[in-house]
């Protein structure tokens, strides 16, 4: 997988103290976007699975991917959250410019996210920029319960001042 860098004990990209991995390349382009240069497909290092569930077991804190834009490599993710989730246990969540229409709308876009425990979909939107919400820069985009959602059959939200879900209408 191409690695921009990795950021040990955030909590901006998610509840808790976090391992963010941040993923090289985004077809997006958004105007405003806070993180330009991770636009570059050839941005970062190589690194490989163990070499990223390494880093992951050492923190021993929940994983948030994102980057540029994570569903860039939609193999590759499914591949690592599979291993996260199954050697480690522990909650992921993924930032992508794609919308959930979008993301169930491609078969691979769906498996890379298919044990996620939130996306937080959507590009990020200048004219909606706001800087009040937890773990999101614009109101169009939306921290979604991915298990729940799946579920369902309907986007359920994920809330996080409780924990809670709500419908996403």
């Amino acid at each position: 997988m191409r690695v921009l860098k990795i950021v040990e004990g955030t909590s901006v990209d998610g509840p808790g103290l976090r391992t963010s991995i941040y993923l090289a390349g985004c077809n997006h382009h958004c105007p405003g976007c806070h993180n330009p240069q991770s636009w570059h497909f050839d941005g970062g290092r190589e690194m490989s699975q163990d070499e990223l569930l390494l880093v992951v077991t050492e923190n021993e804190a929940p994983v948030t991917l994102t980057g540029g834009d994570p569903l860039a490599q939609p193999r590759q993710v499914e591949g690592l959250v599979r291993r996260i989730k199954d050697e480690l246990g522990l909650d992921v969540w993924c930032y992508t410019g794609y919308t959930w229409d979008e993301i169930v709308a491609d078969e691979a876009l769906r498996a890379a996210v298919a044990q996620v425990d939130v996306v937080v979909d959507g590009r990020f939107v200048l004219a909606e920029r706001d800087t009040t919400l937890l773990f999101r820069g614009s109101r169009n985009q939306r921290l979604i319960d991915v298990a729940a959602t799946l579920a369902a059959g309907e986007v359920k939200l994920f809330d996080p001042q409780n924990n809670n879900l709500f419908s996403a209408q």
